[in-house]
C-alpha cells in the first residue's frame, strides 16, 4: 500500500453528480454515513425506471448531511452557481449517459450529457478550485482490443461505440485541463458494475426481468459456448470502496501531471454464460424453487465488444485495494433484493 494514502477526510464538502444513479446512490450513502457532507445532484432523466432513482433518493433524505438539486449537468449557468454556492472540496463526477447499444439509436443525449455536461463540470472545477475531481470513464473504452487483461496505458484509440468515444474524450478532456489549470483528476475505468438497485438496462437484471413476464432470454453470443463473450463483473460495493479510497488521494500521471486513470474490475472475468448459470441458482434460492430461463441466441450486437477483463495492478498499488466479490455471492445479494423489492413469488 503506498505510504501517503490518505483515509476519508470528513470535514471535506463532497459534490457527486448521478447521485440518483447505481453508483452515485452507494458512493453517496457510505460518504453519509460516515458523516460527510454530500450534496447530490441528478436531473432524474428517463432512460429506464426513475421510480427506482426516487427510491434511492429516498434512502438518502433522511441524511442530514445531504442536499439534493435536480439539474442537468449540460446547463452550465446552474453549474456554476452549484460550485459558487456549496465550494465543494472534492468532485465526483457519475452523471452520463450510460449504455452501449442506446448510443447507436439516439447519439444526441451522449454528446449533451458525456461531453457538454463533462465540459462544463471541467469548467466549474476550473472557475471554483476542487482538491479532486474524480470521474466515471468505462471498461468500453478498450474497444475490441484483443490483448487480456486490458491495462490503463494499453492503446484506446479504437472505440467501438459512440458512447465509448464520449468517455475516451472525457479522459483526453480531463487531462487538457489538469495540464493547463492544475486540476487533480482521476478517471475510473468502470467494468460492468451489477448489485442491488441496479440498472434495469443491464443484462442482468434484464433477465430476471424476462423471468417474471414469461419471456425468453436474448443472449446475444451466436450461441458459440467455445468462444463465448467474458465480462469482468464488478460488485457494486468493490466499485464504492475503490472510489472511497482514492476521493482524498489525487495522483501524479505522465509528464508530471495531476491526473490518472485506472481500471476498477473484478480481475476474474466470467464467460457470459456461467454468470447466467450463476444468476439461475441464485434465483433458484431465493425463490425457493428451481428456475431455467428459456434461452435464445442471437448474433453479437453492434457496439458489444467480445471481452472485458481489468487488469487492477495500478489501483493495488495506489490505495492497496483490489476488488474480490465473487459472483456467486454479489448475485445472490441482487436476486434477494430483486425478489423483495417487486415482491415475486
Amino acid at each position: 500500500m503506498r505510504q501517503d494514502f490518505k483515509q476519508l477526510d470528513k470535514s471535506k464538502t463532497y459534490l457527486i453528480t448521478g447521485a440518483a444513479g447505481f453508483i452515485g446512490y452507494y458512493l453517496s450513502k457510505k460518504l453519509l454515513e460516515q458523516g460527510c457532507r454530500v450534496i447530490g445532484i441528478d436531473n432524474i432523466n428517463d432512460y429506464y425506471d426513475v421510480n427506482l432513482k426516487y427510491t434511492r433518493l429516498k434512502n438518502l433524505e433522511h441524511f442530514e448531511q445531504f442536499t439534493f438539486i435536480k439539474v442537468d449537468i449540460s446547463d452550465k449557468e446552474t453549474i456554476n452557481n452549484i460550485f459558487k454556492e456549496y465550494k465543494p472540496n472534492i468532485v465526483v463526477n457519475l452523471a452520463a449517459q450510460a449504455g452501449v447499444r442506446y448510443s447507436i439509436e439516439n447519439p444526441d443525449v451522449y454528446i449533451q450529457s458525456n461531453i457538454i455536461g463533462f465540459y462544463n463540470i471541467l469548467e466549474a472545477c476550473r472557475h471554483y478550485p476542487v482538491d479532486h475531481l474524480v470521474y466515471a470513464s468505462s471498461s468500453s473504452v478498450y474497444g475490441a482490443n484483443k490483448k487480456v487483461p486490458f491495462a490503463e496505458t494499453d492503446f484506446v484509440d479504437n472505440p467501438v461505440s459512440l458512447y465509448a468515444s464520449t468517455k475516451k474524450s472525457n479522459e483526453l478532456m480531463a487531462f487538457t485541463y489538469s495540464h493547463l489549470y492544475k486540476i487533480p483528476a482521476t478517471g475510473l475505468r468502470f467494468f460492468t458494475v451489477y448489485g442491488p438497485m441496479g440498472r434495469p438496462d443491464m443484462a442482468y437484471f434484464g433477465f430476471a426481468n424476462n423471468l417474471f413476464a414469461g419471456e425468453p432470454i436474448k443472449i446475444f453470443n451466436n450461441g458459440d459456448f467455445e468462444n463465448d463473450l467474458y465480462r469482468d463483473f464488478t460488485y457494486i460495493d468493490d466499485i464504492v470502496e475503490g472510489i472511497e479510497r482514492l476521493l482524498n488521494n489525487p495522483s501524479v500521471g505522465e509528464n508530471n501531471v495531476a491526473h490518472k486513470v485506472f481500471n476498477i474490475g473484478n480481475n476474474d472475468p466470467e464467460k457470459l454464460m456461467v454468470f447466467i448459470e450463476t444468476l439461475e441458482k441464485c434465483l433458484s434460492n431465493s425463490l425457493g424453487r428451481e428456475v431455467q430461463f428459456e434461452k435464445v441466441f442471437e448474433p453479437i450486437k453492434p457496439g458489444d465488444v467480445p471481452a472485458t477483463y481489468a487488469t487492477t495492478e495500478m489501483l493495488q498499488q495506489a490505495v492497496g485495494f483490489k476488488p474480490e466479490t465473487s459472483i456467486e455471492e454479489g448475485l445472490q445479494k441482487f436476486t434477494d433484493w430483486y425478489c423483495d423489492y417487486y415482491k415475486v413469488k
